[in-house]
């Protein structure tokens, strides 16, 4: 008894400690701090959710075939077919009515976390289209959320600085409800699921209570259509998925398209080191080392490299987002060369170390690229469009990761070829001078 409310205690000063640092700086009167914490119980679900499922429909056994993995891959693409072409322009137009917006896509959770706790425990038919659902809904919240965060910035804010933010609150939240859902998981996967639920609906309520400045409509233009401005061919029929992506992001500002350059670099280092070292470790270990255990170290090193991002973007209040990118991206090819030419324990563990470095940094300031640079009316339908990028990125980095040959020197060389070439790409587009408007996306 007397272990439990020592613990107790810890937990509610902890919790005093971490209020106060979501509320200061301005950010508890600007309504930032509301946002911080509705992320941190939105992560807390989907960590919930992501126990939950790891033992079912996602988890992929270790002598899985490079098939299966990348029948997979398909499939984290099934979400952004659904998000870039209906999801994100559908967004912009109840954008007057965005905690709503939020609201719904939590509340949505909610709803299939309760019918996949039945789904699993019956093994029903309705297991994979409720976590297809879950996944769409995930991303339907993020690139609502990342538009509103502008709303809130209190003064003497950078963007980036208000992105790490939120993103520390992730990575608590990710740490609070996965540490919940193994408990809850012990009884069964369906508990872990209830409890997902139960978080959704905290979320749902914390989304609805965000301060009405996230619906102000002051400044802004009204949408007259609920979808992207039809792009057509010459002959006059539309354009295909892939085609329509590409027009649109040809048509973002510069310094936009420059952050969603390197972005891609960033996911595709990250896609490609995922799968190859877990085939190359299985296959052809370290001399030493078992294969299993570098993996766990490349592992841990990426999710540091990523913790201390969000570390280093909360504290670079001055710096401008632009350049933050370009020096991660640099810090990123460097590293894949090092693997490429030094293949060792060493060079593989600094690798891992700057891929999480560098994605995040970049994800973070190239979010705030786009806060700050696209306009509202269309902004939610941008960061749908750039995340469909991105995930496309990590599936041909990941792609490649299971086709190359399983030379260490070989797959790290044509990793860096292609960082130095997005990084060459991202030169040229910050060279150009054409800066197309963002009203015509």
């Amino acid at each position: 008894m007397a272990g439990a409310r020592l613990a107790g205690r810890g937990s509610r000063a902890g919790a005093r400690r971490a209020r106060a640092y979501t509320h200061s700086a301005g950010a508890g009167e600007s309504g930032l701090a509301r946002l911080v914490e509705l992320h941190f119980v939105n992560l807390m679900g989907d960590a919930a959710l992501t126990v939950s499922l790891a033992g079912t429909i996602f988890a992929i056994p270790t002598d899985e075939a490079r098939g299966h993995v990348a029948q997979f891959l398909v499939l984290t693409m099934a979400p952004f077919a659904l998000l870039a072409p209906f999801i994100g322009p559908l967004l912009d137009r109840f954008r007057h009515g965005r905690r709503w917006a939020i609201g719904t896509t939590l509340a949505l959770r909610a709803f299939l976390c309760w019918v996949l706790a039945g789904a699993v425990a019956n093994d029903s038919v309705w297991l994979f289209p409720a976590a297809l659902g879950c996944l769409v809904a995930s991303k339907a919240y993020g690139v609502t959320r990342a538009s509103a965060v502008p709303r809130l910035l209190p003064p003497g804010f950078s963007l980036v600085n208000a992105n790490s933010r939120n993103a520390l609150a992730g990575v608590a939240g990710m740490a609070v409800g996965g540490g919940l859902a193994g408990a809850a998981a012990r009884v069964g996967p369906e508990w872990s699921l209830r409890l997902a639920f139960v978080i959704y609906v905290v979320g749902t309520v914390l989304a609805i209570r965000l301060p009405s400045r996230v619906d102000s409509s002051s400044g802004e233009q009204d949408i007259e259509d609920s979808g992207p401005v039809p792009v057509r061919r010459h002959d006059g029929r539309r354009l295909g998925l892939f085609q329509r992506l590409r027009a649109r992001v040809a048509a973002l500002p510069i310094p936009v398209l420059t952050a969603l350059c390197s972005a891609v670099g960033a996911r595709l280092l990250t896609g490609f080191l995922t799968l190859f070292m877990a085939f190359l470790m299985r296959q052809h270990p370290l001399p030493g080392h078992s294969g299993t255990f570098v993996l766990a170290l490349v592992v841990g090193a990426a999710g540091l490299g990523n913790a201390l991002g969000t570390v280093i973007g909360n504290a670079l209040r001055r710096l401008r987002p632009d350049l933050i990118i370009a020096a991660a991206l640099i810090v990123n090819v460097v590293g894949a060369l090092a693997a490429a030419l030094f293949y060792s324990l060493t060079t593989v563990l600094v690798l891992g170390l700057v891929a999480g470095l560098g994605a995040q940094l970049i994800k973070l300031s190239s979010d705030a690229v786009v806060q700050r640079d696209i306009e509202e009316s269309v902004r939610t339908r941008v960061f749908a469009w750039s995340e469909t990028v991105l995930q496309i990125a990590w599936v041909i980095g990941g792609g490649i990761g299971i086709a190359l040959p399983l030379v260490p020197q070989l797959g790290f060389g044509v990793i860096s070829a292609l960082l130095l070439l997005v990084l060459a790409a991202s030169v040229r587009i910050r060279m150009s001078r054409h800066v197309p408007s963002p009203r015509s996306m």
